[in-house]
């Protein structure tokens, strides 16, 4: 489990074809009546561990899906998957930065795959992690990052807690805004490439923000969904 509600499943596909860094995949669930119910989750693992696919899925307690995939799923249970899919909202190596991920509640799924996919090619692109959460205990891969981020070259992950932030907390305690943004931004200057997601309001408030700051549009490149998390 990476949080109380979020699990991350690593499924062995033989024909994997490949993905890239920021891609999603459908999982279909048939049940025994033959009822259908399909949804997109953003792939967490890098390219380099294929063919393993590894998505981290965020209970929703109305929804069809993530209940069975966080709370029900085996070892050896089949999935039915279909992908990768998805190709404007990839970041590789090769493209450089420097480079600024944005990410709100489970919206860091796929920039988490960007920053594994950095690590295992040793890459030392400059690159910053804002991240927002209700809550420390909501922080998707908080082991992960903490290690990460002290120990590879040129990567700060920054923290904003919305809701509740612990004891001692010298994070950020709000919800991304101009201000925020102005101070873990990368400079317009230098031409970042930056990517955001998360829910719709989140996406929208961050994208504004540093288009405010003199980002360049077409360097900005955002995925969304909706106030149910897409379920």
């Amino acid at each position: 489990m990476e949080t109380p509600r979020a699990r991350s499943l690593t499924l062995m596909v033989p024909d994997w074809p490949g993905h890239r860094p920021g891609q999603h995949v459908d999982v279909r669930l048939t049940a025994e009546d033959g009822y259908r119910a399909e949804r997109s989750y953003s792939i967490a693992s890098p390219p380099e561990e294929n063919p393993r696919v590894t998505i981290t899925v965020e209970r929703l307690d109305d929804g069809e899906v993530s209940p069975y995939l966080v709370d029900e799923v085996h070892g050896g249970d089949r999935l039915e998957l279909r992908g990768p899919i998805g190709g404007y909202f990839v970041w590789e190596a090769s493209m450089g930065g420097p480079l600024l991920l944005v990410g709100g509640g489970s919206g860091i799924v796929p920039l988490m795959a960007m920053l594994r996919h950095r690590r295992a090619r040793a890459s030392t692109v400059p690159t910053r992690l804002l991240y927002s959460s209700r809550s420390q205990d909501e922080v998707i891969y908080h082991n992960e990052f903490d290690d990460v981020a002290a120990r590879e070259t040129g990567l700060k992950v920054i923290y904003t807690l919305t809701r509740r932030q612990p004891s001692g907390w010298t994070g950020y305690g709000r919800r991304i805004d101009s201000d925020l943004l102005r101070d873990v931004a990368w400079p317009a200057q230098d031409r970042p490439l930056a990517y955001i997601c998360g829910p719709t309001q989140f996406v929208e408030t961050a994208a504004t923000g540093l288009a405010a700051l003199g980002y360049d549009p077409t360097l900005i490149k955002t995925e969304r969904f909706g106030p149910t998390g897409g379920e």
